[in-house]
C-alpha cells in the first residue's frame, strides 16, 4: 500500500473518532414524573434537568451570577435564573418524546416548576401537559437531543404519580455506537462538523409505563 494511501486510511478514522468525541458537549441528568389520573390516563410529565458543572458555571457567567464563585446563589439570583432554559425556539420539542402503539404523543408548552443549585449544578424543573390524555398503559418515554449535542441520563429517577409503574429499559450502547460509526463513515469530517448525524435517540434509555389490568 502506498504511504500516502496508508496515511489517509489512518487519518480518516481518526477524524471520525475526533468528530464523535466532540459530541456530546453538554451532559444532563434528567428526572421524569408521569402524572396518571384515576382513570389510568397519562396527563403530563414533570421533567427535571440537572446540568453538568461546566455548563452550570458557564450559565452563571453568561447571566452575571455567583460573583464569588462559591456555587451558591442568593434568592435574587435564583429568581433571575428561573426559566433560563424555557425560552424555546419554534420547533424545539423539549428533548422529551412520548409514544404509544398508535404513534407519537403531542405535548403542550412547558410550565416552569422552579430552579435550584445542587452542589454547583443547576437543576431546573418544568411540567409538560399532554395535549390530550392517553392511556398510560403502554406509554413509552425517551429523553434525548436528536443532534446529540446534549447527552441525557436518567440519574434523577423516574416515577409515576398514579396507579401505574415505570420500567427503565437501558439503551444498547454497542448498537448505538455501531449506528453512529456507520453514519460518520458516510460523511466527510467537514460534513460532520456542520451537520452531526441525528443519533440522539439511539443513545436514549426507554421508560415504559406498566399498569395493572
Amino acid at each position: 500500500m502506498p504511504v500516502a494511501l496508508r496515511l489517509s486510511s489512518l487519518v480518516f478514522p481518526l477524524a471520525l473518532a475526533g468528530a464523535a468525541m466532540a459530541h456530546p458537549h453538554v451532559f444532563v441528568e434528567a428526572g421524569l414524573q408521569v402524572a396518571v389520573d384515576a382513570t389510568g390516563n397519562a396527563t403530563g410529565v414533570t421533567v427535571s434537568w440537572e446540568y453538568d458543572e461546566f455548563y452550570s458555571l458557564t450559565s452563571f457567567e453568561d447571566l452575571g451570577l455567583d460573583a464569588d464563585y462559591d456555587g451558591v446563589l442568593t434568592p435574587e439570583e435564583l429568581a433571575r435564573l428561573d426559566g433560563f432554559d424555557l425560552n424555546w425556539i419554534e420547533g424545539y420539542e423539549g428533548d422529551l418524546y412520548l409514544s404509544t402503539a398508535a404513534g407519537p404523543v403531542a405535548l403542550a408548552a412547558p410550565e416552569g416548576r422552579g430552579v435550584r443549585v445542587v452542589e454547583g449544578r443547576i437543576r431546573s424543573s418544568h411540567f409538560r401537559p399532554l395535549v390530550a390524555p392517553v392511556p398510560a398503559a403502554g406509554l413509552a418515554l425517551q429523553v434525548y437531543d436528536p443532534g446529540y449535542y446534549t447527552a441525557y441520563g436518567l440519574g434523577l429517577g423516574v416515577s409515576v404519580d398514579g396507579p401505574c409503574d415505570a420500567e427503565v429499559i437501558p439503551v444498547d450502547r454497542d448498537k448505538a455506537d455501531a449506528r453512529l460509526t456507520a453514519l460518520l463513515q458516510e460523511r466527510t469530517a467537514e460534513q460532520v462538523e456542520v451537520d452531526f448525524p441525528a443519533v440522539g435517540d439511539a443513545y436514549a434509555d426507554t421508560v415504559a409505563i406498566r399498569c395493572a389490568e
